[in-house]
């Protein structure tokens, strides 16, 4: 397969939607739920992410394309069916390394990606960091008087 993420390979109507939720195996951690239900097609992806995830629209963006792209990655290796992906509040604060994995591990428990050499792990909520660490550190005052450089 190519690497294009093409519209065939997109779950889009709100009907298939429905279809993955009703008669969809469900596969739960803690950044993602994931809905697989199997047919005769090719791997297909749909991605609900809410404003309550992430009430930015940048936030929300980012989480999906991460996510499609790792799906993009792994489609040759996916079995068929129809996969829905309903983002959780976590994914919000986590970095895109660790919603890759995350979305990988989940594939993984669902039964629908092979395992992978390395061990793949969900990161606890306590491991990560808050997206405002750097702001909450103090600028350092310059001894010579002069304003403090903005970073």
């Amino acid at each position: 397969m190519n690497a294009r993420f093409p519209p065939e390979a997109r779950v889009r109507a709100r009907a298939e939607f429905d279809q993955a939720f009703k008669d969809g195996k469900r596969t739960a951690s803690p950044l993602f739920a994931l809905h697989h239900r199997p047919d005769d097609r090719l791997p297909r992806l749909g991605l609900a992410v809410s404003r309550k995830v992430d009430p930015h629209a940048v936030g929300r963006n980012r989480i999906k394309r991460v996510l499609r792209d790792c799906f993009r990655q792994l489609r040759a290796d996916l079995g068929h069916g129809s996969y829905v992906v309903v983002a959780r509040n976590l994914a919000a604060k986590t970095d895109n390394e660790a919603l890759r994995t995350g979305f990988m591990t989940l594939l993984q428990r669902a039964g629908t990606l092979p395992a992978i050499d390395g061990a793949v792990t969900i990161p606890r909520a306590s491991t990560v960091q808050s997206p405002c660490k750097a702001i909450t550190q103090p600028l350092a005052e310059p001894s010579d008087g002069s304003r403090p450089a903005v970073r």
